[in-house]
């Protein structure tokens, strides 16, 4: 047990990368970090990520976030079993911080953003908002 919580399994799974895009920057995500995932007996699974943006212009972006992914027992197998499933039929969102250097993206140093995802098949999808 973890905090009180039953855990069913911990896991360490390296970024593999992939793409980001929005209204303010776009690029690619490192094969860098990890996601170590707590899947709680209950169904309900825990994140805590760490990955590395490269903007289009070659700036770095220090990502980390924390997340939450629960629904009911079937969907969170289904889910496990590697289906697609439905985003409005779990709860999945997260909290992100970024740090960067680069002159361009400094305001992402003073904001903090919330991601709503989904998880298909082929691996987690978030939207990102700036909480404002």
């Amino acid at each position: 047990m973890v905090g009180g919580r039953g855990v069913e399994e911990r896991r360490i799974v390296p970024i593999q990368g992939g793409r980001f895009e929005g209204p303010r920057l776009r690029g690619t995500i490192l094969p860098l970090g990890e996601d170590a995932i707590i899947a709680e007996t209950n169904g309900r699974t825990r994140l805590d990520v760490r990955l590395v943006l490269a903007t289009e212009e070659g700036a770095h972006i220090f990502v980390q976030y924390k997340g939450l992914r629960v629904g009911p027992p079937e969907v969170m197998q289904r889910l496990a079993a590697g289906e697609a499933v439905p985003r409005d039929a779990y709860y999945f969102r997260t909290s992100l911080t970024f740090e960067t250097g680069h002159p361009n993206y400094l305001w992402l140093n003073d904001i903090l953003a919330i991601g709503v995802g989904e998880r298909p098949p082929s691996g987690p999808i978030y939207d990102v908002f700036a909480v404002t």
